[in-house]
């Protein structure tokens, strides 16, 4: 079975000290569970991002936030 790496920027990890106080740790896991078995896994949806961030999926973790993975 395949597993893809998951890299994380800078800005990621400050983010994740956030996530891990937050109500959100357990489905930012999920999340990155799916993606690292197989980023193109539906569900959950994601997006293909355009323009500025083009080259770029998106998911959402709620209504408010996302998570951006970088495809190819």
């Amino acid at each position: 079975m395949v597993t893809y790496k998951i890299l994380f920027t800078p800005q990621a990890i400050k983010d994740s000290k956030k996530i891990g106080i937050s109500n959100l740790h357990g489905k930012v896991q999920e999340l990155l569970s799916v993606i690292e078995r197989n980023p193109y896994a539906f569900p959950p949806p994601f997006e293909i991002l355009t323009g500025k961030r083009d080259g770029f999926d998106s998911r959402r973790i709620n209504k408010q936030h996302s998570a951006t993975s970088r495809n190819g």
